[in-house]
């Protein structure tokens, strides 16, 4: 496609001499520019897929791709054999029944709002987030009915630890001859653990079955039914078959109806963050034009001789495309490589900079996860080098047109 003469040609404009300096700083901004583009937009989609696998990752982790919730307790008082019903199906990995509470907890004057979630001993091996991410402690006494889990911020907020007495106070009374009186009960801490998603580090307390049934005063009853999918891409599919199992008693919802208005909204802000910062690689393809135009006119008087020497206006204008081109090859490539390395290394770069500056860039409370995920993929990267490129090539076609629309006679003639 391109000759030796053409390639030689353009590599040797790309060079500039002394008396050109301007062309070459112009030159370098346009490579930067394109470079830095590529590399933020490489990094900043990096990111927010990592926050949305991550998110998903620790979401269902910790709940059932689909649940199946009860319309009244009554109604749930059979839960032990729709269970089984469930866990017939060839596409259902676990079934874990579910009762869940909000209740106050609080050690010495210290108080906080924490949801329950109480489950069989047996059933938290379906839940490898929160078994393989015990700090203190351990699950044998939560599995003999004997403890409670409980996440590290939520540990660190009432000042408590593995072996202590945890106060839990529930919106269910108790009548005593002085009236009704809010129900209370301490439970011993069996271990704590960190998932690594804030919302249940800092607000949930795990426990057995038994005893949240006690707790809330519901000893035959549950308030849903959690379950773990073989293939999470037949969830719709498997909701409507559990739908007809389950009958009218019972509604199902899964985890992309129970979080959708979250992730659509995450889907479009990662739309519109490609969109924009793409334009920071469109405004260094125009630095592209503004250059090349720049050395169009500079080279006027090479370009002459170059078509009184026999070059025809498509060589030309070839010399001046790999010229321009060339830029947007190599800015994209280092681009990409910066982008990878500083997207590998975020989080250290992050803590860094905090040290640095003093300021909290990642704010757990406010992101939900406690580091920063990064998801590298090639499917997102390379829309990324293909719309570099694109505009790369783009921007040379007009200057690469005018420098072969230099007119010989004249050009030599005003030298």
């Amino acid at each position: 496609m391109f000759s030796l003469f053409e390639r030689t040609i353009a590599f040797r404009y790309l060079r500039s001499r002394k008396s050109e300096g301007f062309l070459s700083v112009i030159t370098a901004f346009s490579l930067i520019g394109i470079a830095l583009g590529v590399a933020t937009l490489i990094v900043v989609m990096a990111v927010m897929n990592g926050f949305r696998d991550e998110l998903i990752t620790r979401i269902v982790g910790l709940n059932g791709q689909i649940s199946v919730y009860a319309t009244t307790p009554e109604t749930s008082s059979d839960f032990n054999s729709l269970a089984i019903k469930i866990h017939s199906l060839d596409s259902v990995k676990n079934v874990t029944p579910i009762l869940q509470g909000q209740v106050m907890a609080s050690k010495g004057r210290k108080y906080t709002g924490a949801i329950v979630r109480g489950f069989q001993g047996s059933d938290i091996e379906n839940f490898k987030l929160l078994t393989s991410n015990i700090i203190s402690g351990s699950i044998e006494e939560f599995k003999a009915n004997k403890g409670i889990l409980i996440g590290y911020e939520f540990a660190r907020k009432l000042n408590v630890k593995t072996g202590d007495n945890l106060g839990i106070i529930s919106p269910q009374s108790t009548s005593t001859a002085f009236g009704s009186v809010p129900r209370a009960r301490n439970y011993r801490i069996a271990g704590v653990f960190n998932s690594g998603m804030f919302e249940y580090d800092s607000g949930f307390i795990f426990m057995p079955l038994s005893l949240a049934q006690l707790h809330f005063k519901m000893p035959e009853s549950i308030t849903r039914i959690d379950v773990d999918l073989n293939d999470s891409r037949n969830v719709e599919k498997i909701s409507l078959q559990l739908q007809e199992i389950v009958g009218k008693n019972w509604f199902i919802q899964n985890w992309k109806q129970r979080h959708s208005q979250f992730f659509n909204a995450l889907k479009v802000e990662r739309y519109l963050m490609f969109i924009i910062l793409a334009l920071i690689i469109l405004v260094a393809a125009f630095n592209i034009i503004s250059g090349l135009i720049m050395a169009v006119k500079d080279k006027e008087h090479d370009i002459a001789i170059l078509r009184t020497m026999g070059a025809t206006r498509a060589q030309i204008m070839k010399i001046f495309f790999i010229n321009g081109a060339s830029i947007g090859v190599f800015g994209t490539l280092i681009g990409v490589l910066l982008g990878i390395v500083f997207a590998i290394n975020i989080d250290s770069i992050r803590i860094w900079v905090e040290s640095l500056t003093g300021v909290e860039l990642f704010a757990a409370k406010i992101r939900f996860l406690s580091e920063l995920p990064v998801t590298i993929a090639w499917e997102n990267i390379l829309p990324v080098i293909l719309i570099s490129l694109l505009l790369s090539f783009l921007a040379t076609l007009y200057p690469s047109w005018k420098a072969s629309k230099v007119d010989p006679a004249k050009a030599l003639r005003d030298e």
